[in-house]
């Protein structure tokens, strides 16, 4: 079994058949991904232990959600009221 931010993997944790591109890549499948819930830019941090390596989400936590609120302050380019906008949505 391997941990990942407090969660067990059990039942289908181990992958194989994954190869390291030319340049250290590789694809998370997408089972994992999901399950983790690693979405793109999360940021992972690798622990090696003996022969194995682990990838760890790293917890951005609240952190995370006021970085993606501050890059988005002042991005609309459309000035409406929230009725305007949930008559849009609704239509």
């Amino acid at each position: 079994m391997s941990r990942d931010a407090g969660r067990i993997l059990t039942g289908r944790s181990k992958i194989e058949g994954v190869k390291i591109t030319s340049k250290g890549q590789v694809t998370i499948p997408q089972h994992v991904r999901e399950r983790l819930g690693l979405l793109p830019n999360t940021e992972v941090d690798f622990r090696v232990e003996g022969d194995r390596v682990y990838l760890e989400k790293v917890d951005g936590g609240a952190d995370r959600g006021r970085d993606l609120i501050r890059r988005m302050r002042g991005a609309a380019t459309v000035r409406m009221t929230t009725d305007e906008i949930m008559d849009l949505t609704r239509s």
